[in-house]
């Protein structure tokens, strides 16, 4: 049913997945003129003018992904997102900043350095170029359907890589497909970015652990093929699914052997990996806080505030 673009990305990822089928484009890649260069060009060779184009779904609210839906909204476009989504790309700029300052506090908590924390919060003031504010014109949720080239796509909600994420199912020549983002990728193991509060005061959502549940409950729906966020296809989503959680779990094991004595995630993520830059750091720290998340909600260890200092140890 849809048909794979790959779109240039600035950014470490690599290459976007656009799918377009009939005037309907998901994800249509990031605000830049190489990128829009190039779906333009994928949008010729299947004989669509960007005017075209009616709907733009987004999955996720991440530059890589939404940062085109305003030119084609712009155009005449309908854009479709989750209802958090929509908050965030009607005014990328803003959750931005919220991010910088939540993140500056927390890291510096978890035993980063004042300066390094700033450091690394402030990186991703570039991704802001590539992610034009747009307006959302139909707010989508779970058991919601979209017609999409006269078929019936089923909305499904998920949680774990970023906040208000979408799924977008359907049925193909006797098979099940669904679109799911960033989700399930093959090759790469996503690591779900930490999140703040989707509003300030609430609590930090524990995004790893929402995102191995979210993992388990995509493959008890038996998907014969995923379409992903990079890279190709993926034709067997269970055997796919299984080894990413059992690449989590990995990783949980290696952080609970870095648990002798109290320790802070800044000493877990340089215990996982030697030497992250600075750039690198953000994922370092989603990594070393998500998975000690997944053990504290098990039980296995648990966090005090000392002196100002979160520390882990275990049970």
């Amino acid at each position: 049913m849809f048909e794979r673009l790959s779109i240039p990305t600035p950014f470490q990822i690599g290459r976007v997945n656009a799918y377009v089928a009939g005037h309907t484009i998901v994800d249509p890649g990031p605000a830049s003129e190489e990128a829009w260069s190039a779906l333009l060009t994928a949008l010729a060779e299947a004989d669509l003018d960007p005017d075209d184009v009616e709907q733009v779904l987004v999955t996720h609210p991440h530059p890589d992904h939404f940062g085109l839906a305003r030119r084609f909204r712009d155009r005449g476009a309908r854009v479709l997102a989750s209802e958090p989504a929509a908050g965030i790309i009607a005014n990328f700029g803003d959750r931005l900043q919220y991010e910088q300052r939540y993140f500056q506090e927390f890291f510096q908590r978890h035993g980063m350095a004042q300066s390094t924390a700033k450091t690394v919060t402030e990186l991703p003031e570039a991704f802001v170029q590539y992610a034009p504010d747009v307006d959302t014109d139909r707010v989508l949720d779970a058991a919601d359907t979209v017609t999409v080239d006269g078929r019936t796509l089923d909305v499904g909600t998920t949680t774990g890589h970023a906040p208000g994420e979408l799924t977008f199912a359907y049925d193909h020549d006797d098979e099940r497909h669904a679109v799911v983002g960033d989700n399930v990728l093959p090759e790469i193991t996503p690591n779900p970015l930490l999140q703040p509060p989707m509003e300030e005061g609430d609590d930090r959502p524990r995004v790893l652990p929402a995102f191995n549940d979210a993992l388990a409950a995509l493959r008890a729906r038996d998907y014969d093929r995923l379409l992903p966020g990079h890279r190709e296809v993926i034709d067997d989503p269970a055997a796919r699914i299984d080894e990413i959680l059992a690449a989590h779990e990995d990783r949980t094991e290696n952080v609970r052997d870095l648990l002798d004595d109290p320790t802070t995630a800044v000493d877990v993520m340089n215990g996982l990996f030697e030497d992250l830059p600075a750039t690198e750091q953000f994922s370092g720290m989603s990594e070393a806080v998500g998975h000690l998340d997944v053990l504290e909600a098990r039980g296995e260890v648990e966090r005090d505030e000392r002196g100002g200092m979160v520390v882990y140890e275990r049970t």
